[in-house]
């Protein structure tokens, strides 16, 4: 089982931003969510990518994949105010592998529909597949990506 891990900006670009006078940048539920797959030489950064353009060496468009990613479907957010938990959901999203391999180790999260800065497509966060090193998707074989119970990820206020 792997975890999302969510880029450390990702709070401030959803409240306004690191500067005064900086919008709000995001709305989950509103706004085209992309998952990309990325291969082992991009290594994130917690603390300091925040657009998609940090997120380098996402897989050409070839064997299945199309650059840009998938768009998230059936997304959802809800609050549990008993542990005070926010939980951020989508549908199960999937990739197959035609005419070849595909090659990666992250799946990668941003908002496709901010086009204006600072930041323009922020990340959210990304799934470390392997740990260590690339996972090939042989031709005709399906990755998947289903959110758990606590969805893709949770908040929680303490």
């Amino acid at each position: 089982m792997a975890t999302l891990q969510l880029y450390g900006k990702l709070g401030a670009n959803v409240i306004g931003g690191e500067v005064s006078g900086d919008a709000a940048q995001m709305d989950y539920l509103s706004d085209t969510v992309r998952a990309t797959l990325h291969n082992n030489t991009y290594v994130p950064n917690i603390d300091v990518d925040e657009a998609f353009t940090d997120a380098t060496n996402e897989l050409s468009t070839a064997n299945g994949y199309t650059a840009n990613g998938v768009a998230l479907a059936s997304k959802t957010t809800s609050y549990n105010a008993t542990g005070n938990i926010t939980t951020y959901s989508a549908a199960a999203f999937s990739w197959t592998a035609a005419g070849g391999s595909l090659v990666f180790r992250y799946v990668v999260f941003h908002d496709d529909t901010v086009s204006t800065g600072p930041p323009a497509k922020p990340l959210l966060g990304y799934i470390d597949v392997t740990g260590s090193g690339n996972f090939t998707l042989n031709d005709t074989l399906t990755f998947t990506v289903t959110p758990g119970g606590n969805g893709l990820w949770t908040a929680t206020v303490t």
